[in-house]
């Protein structure tokens, strides 16, 4: 299944490049989208309204791959959880918790790979970080409420994404923000047609992501700010994903 794809060494590697690479790691070219780098962090910094936090503030980040975004998220919260399906994922975020670093590797062509190391900034506490494996579908009792809950590129990637929306007002807090970046690729390897929440006609209308998160998540929560965050992944020094994500903001009435 494609799901099987975040356990693999090649998954591992493109994402703690796409997360903690340095700028002429991910792009070694005088070209090129700069701008879509650094996508985890800018989630945080652009899309979270940190003048609206409270003292002792909880993240959570769901789908948080191999952890940037939460540690992001400690900068502006005493405590943030990340939580991923992927078991290779959350190993390797808990030693970044841990020791502030990892050795790693990526590609450069075919068989030929280059050494770097994953680090966390050093102004970030990782002591306010924690990572567990978890289904962001069906999640644990007992995580408790939060005044910021993140999910990035993770509703395109469920097989029942209403499911996980479901959970939302149980989670967030009062005046809490609800922070979803999506690039919206909807596709059966991941998600069954009839679970997307856009891109197909449904009862006569062919409603995209957006308007079904609206009619979702309306009667608890207000429609704050809306961004299109490009993003680069790479696969090697010459292929590359160019995706523009798009993200909204709610606040939790």
């Amino acid at each position: 299944m494609a799901e099987g794809f975040y356990e693999t060494s090649k998954a591992l590697s493109e994402y703690l490049l796409f997360h903690y690479g340095k700028p002429e790691e991910v792009l070694p070219w005088c070209f090129g989208p700069s701008d879509a780098l650094g996508y985890p962090s800018r989630c945080v910094n652009k899309c979270v309204a940190a003048e609206r936090l409270t003292p002792n503030a909880r993240a959570l980040d769901l789908g948080c791959a191999v952890g940037r975004s939460t540690f992001e998220l400690a900068r502006y919260c005493t405590e943030a959880i990340g939580i991923d399906l992927s078991e290779s994922f959350i190993a390797n975020a808990s030693q970044l918790q841990r020791e502030g670093q990892l050795d790693y590797s990526f590609a450069i062509e075919g068989e030929l790979c280059q050494a770097a190391i994953a680090e966390v900034p050093s102004g970030i506490d990782r002591t306010r970080v924690s990572f567990e494996q978890g289904d962001a579908t069906f999640l644990r009792e007992g995580l408790g409420q939060f005044n910021v809950v993140l999910m990035a590129n993770l509703i395109d990637r469920l097989p029942c994404p209403i499911k996980c929306l479901e959970q939302l007002p149980g989670l967030v807090a009062a005046g809490g923000q609800l922070i979803i970046a999506s690039p919206c690729t909807w596709l059966e390897e991941y998600t069954p047609k009839a679970e997307w929440l856009g891109g197909r006609e449904r009862l006569g209308q062919a409603p995209e992501t957006l308007d079904t998160l609206r009619e979702i998540l309306a009667p608890v929560f207000t429609l704050d700010g809306e961004w299109n965050l490009p993003f680069l992944i790479r696969e090697h020094a010459r292929k590359y994903q160019w995706s523009v994500a798009q993200a909204t903001r709610w606040l939790r009435q």
